[in-house]
């Protein structure tokens, strides 16, 4: 009996491999090939088991079905319902997926929508991690608007206004602001008294008026208006004529006296003197001097001069004390100064200091600070020498300092800025400024005039002759560390006079 053959398909046979000429050879292999076939359908399951998760084009899931028929057949074409059987249960594996596809995107939204009204939810607290915000005084203006901890806020006041309070606060890691709250307070001006001779003042705001006493003039009162005095004398006519017969001409061997002019009107003589001069008792005939230094100096106008009156005969004449010379107006004086005009005896290797009334020949030194030397830049300034790697009191050190002289008059009006001290550029993130030790230190203080400078405030006056040191500490820090010192030292030089 002849072998049963299945009929292929030349067609099928050129794309699975298989020519006419094996159909006896594929019909004996086949029940053994059954086997191999039916174990490469089960790890194709197993395979797209477990690649549910993941998502495959339907054109790929589609090939993988279609290629399963002839493979399980035996290399036979599938029919139209083996196809239209694996095309359903692609349909069928597709829904599923789209479906679990579907339903992780539901949990995805789901979790995003929880995730967004946790976050809402959070308390406001959490980003507060700021100072509370500080507002600027009356009549003043704040700098910094970092309110993070270990940063510093500062305040300064408008012209005419002092600060009273804290000058710097700093934000603290408890987020509570150092220091008080400031207030800008108007600086009384009158409080030094600026008018001189009597004169009364006014305060205003930056600034003052002075109503002048009679006989003097000028924005503090300090220019006298003299007034010469002319003496009229009524006298009878036999009088009259007794006086004519023996007073005019009349001789005086003093410069301090001289007859008077007299002359008759009406039957009334009347007589007069020559400016600086007053007729003094009865006798009408006989002119004395005024002596204006004793009248100006107790009475209510106050001085005629500056510094010392001398009478003359019919007038004053003004003094100066040793390095002044007298005004233009013949009432002030001026300082000269030796060191421009070269009235001075200083060295080649010392500063001449111009003084109100003298000079002073200054020899400037770098400071001797342990671990640290200095060399002088400048004739005023000395600058520190690199440190060790290793040495931290080196590092310690001031990296400059300064020496600045200043020549002022006794009792000068307070308060009043003296000196500034300002930062070129900045490396760190912070600057203070600080007052140090120095003879006359009560008599000032230290605050900000902006971000990078800060000023010497005379805050009482000073009684002179006085020397006076005080010494200014400006220093840089990076995060709260200290990177640079920086000192200067000021030295002022008090007049005896308030001129």
């Amino acid at each position: 009996m002849a072998p049963k053959t299945s009929s292929i398909s030349p067609h099928c046979a050129t794309v699975y491999g298989v020519s006419t000429s094996d159909k006896t050879a594929l019909e004996t292999s086949r029940r053994g090939n059954r086997y191999f076939w039916f174990t490469r359908l089960r790890l194709q399951r197993t395979v797209l088991r477990k690649m549910r998760g993941i998502y495959l084009s339907p054109v790929a899931l589609l090939l993988v079905f279609i290629c399963q028929v002839p493979a399980i057949r035996g290399q036979e074409c599938p029919g139209t319902q083996e196809l239209q059987n694996s095309l359903r249960q692609a349909h069928k594996l597709l829904s599923t997926h789209e479906a679990s596809y579907l339903q992780s995107l539901r949990t995805l939204r789901k979790k995003l929508s929880l995730l967004q009204n946790s976050a809402a939810r959070l308390p406001t607290k959490a980003n507060n991690v700021t100072c509370p915000k500080l507002e600027a005084p009356l009549n003043g203006r704040k700098l910094g608007k970092i309110l993070l901890p270990g940063h510093e806020v500062h305040f300064l006041c408008d012209l005419g206004y002092e600060l009273v309070g804290s000058e710097t606060r700093q934000c603290k890691d408890s987020l509570t602001w150092s220091g008080q709250q400031p207030v800008c307070k108007e600086i009384n001006e009158c409080s030094s008294s600026p008018c001189a001779n009597g004169g009364t003042c006014t305060d205003e705001v930056n600034g003052f008026t002075c109503e002048c006493a009679k006989g003097w003039a000028g924005s503090t009162c300090q220019s006298p208006t003299p007034t010469f005095f002319v003496t009229i004398t009524n006298m009878s006519a036999a009088t009259a004529g007794a006086a004519a017969a023996t007073s005019f001409p009349l001789a005086t061997p003093s410069l301090l006296v001289r007859p008077s002019k007299c002359s008759q009107v009406q039957g009334t003589t009347h007589c007069t003197c020559e400016a600086g001069y007053t007729i003094s008792g009865r006798d009408t005939s006989i002119c004395t001097d005024i002596d204006e230094c004793e009248l100006f100096h107790n009475g209510q106008a106050g001085r005629l001069c500056l510094h010392t009156c001398v009478n003359t005969p019919g007038g004053y004449r003004c003094t100066c004390p040793m390095g002044y010379n007298v005004t233009q107006d013949g009432r002030s004086c001026r300082d000269i100064d030796e060191c421009a005009t070269r009235q001075n005896n200083c060295t080649r290797d010392q500063l001449c200091v111009n003084t109100y009334g003298g000079f002073q020949c200054i020899k400037v030194e770098c400071p001797r600070i342990r671990n640290a030397t200095y060399v002088k830049t400048s004739p005023t300034r000395c600058e520190r020498n690199p440190c060790p790697v290793d040495n931290k009191a080196c590092s310690q050190a001031p990296n400059s300092v300064s020496y600045h002289y200043m020549s002022v008059v006794s009792n000068l009006s307070a308060p009043r800025v003296m000196f500034r001290v300002s930062a070129v550029r900045v490396l760190g993130d912070t600057l203070r400024f600080a007052l140090l030790g120095g003879r006359g230190r009560r008599h000032f203080t230290v605050q900000r005039s902006d971000r990078q400078t800060g000023q010497l405030m005379l805050v009482s006056p000073i009684q002179g002759p006085a020397m006076v040191e005080v010494e200014v500490e400006m220093s840089e820090l990076e995060r709260r560390v200290q990177i640079g010192r920086y000192i200067t030292k000021i030295t002022l030089f008090v007049s005896q006079y308030e001129f």
